[in-house]
């Protein structure tokens, strides 16, 4: 092994999430309708883990599977979306989370959309429904936080470390939000989701 090789070798490498870290792409789809833009959410199948919870289509990337197509054809499989219909308006910021998942969400705008677009799979998702944006604008999220910290196993070889089984290790939070519309309840990473995308309108100049 030498400089060249090793050049070589990373010539092509780019920057991702390690291995250990699950990829995961949803799209946060906009529709017009009743004159006014919607939000469309899923409530997800009872043959799914999280069954009966509101979140946005998507779904985990498939390997040499670029993001954004993830979440286009979870759109498609999920509810029937044609892809030809949808109008990508922006990449979201990530989210990663303590649990080694990593999310990517995508704006979109579901363009005409008719409820005749809609072929619901119902092993995935029971139904779906809508909610103005407007509502997400002018109401804020309950907030919360979980603690965070390490559960080390006995056979860890503090010997290892400085300090042993007194080595100062980092504490953190996870941030859990709730918004409750009509009967729903919209939590989680959805939750968190919708809170960054609003906030950038909410910190627009046009807004």
């Amino acid at each position: 092994m030498n400089i060249k090789m090793i050049k070589e070798i990373f010539e092509d490498k780019k920057a991702r999430f390690a291995k250990d870290f699950k990829e995961f792409s949803v799209v946060v789809p906009l529709v017009e309708r009743n004159e006014e833009i919607n939000i469309l959410f899923e409530i997800r199948s009872h043959n799914l883990s999280q069954p009966g919870e509101v979140s946005f289509p998507g779904g985990g990337i498939e390997k040499n599977e670029k993001p954004y197509m993830a979440g286009l054809r979870e759109l498609n499989e999920e509810i029937g979306i044609d892809i030809k219909k949808v109008e990508k308006i922006a990449e979201l910021d990530y989210f990663a989370t303590p649990f080694n998942f990593v999310i990517y969400p995508f704006l979109v705008l579901i363009k005409n959309f008719e409820k005749e677009d809609l072929n619901i799979n119902k092993n995935e998702v029971e139904k779906v429904f809508f909610v103005p944006l407007d509502f997400f604008l002018k109401k804020a999220p309950l907030k919360y936080k979980i603690n965070v910290k390490m559960d080390i196993p006995e056979d860890y070889p503090f010997h290892l470390i400085p300090n042993g089984k007194n080595y100062n290790w980092r504490k953190g939070y996870y941030k859990t939000y709730f918004y409750i519309y009509k009967d729903k309840v919209i939590w989680g990473l959805t939750a968190r989701i919708i809170e960054d995308f609003v906030n950038i309108i909410r910190n627009s100049r046009l807004y």
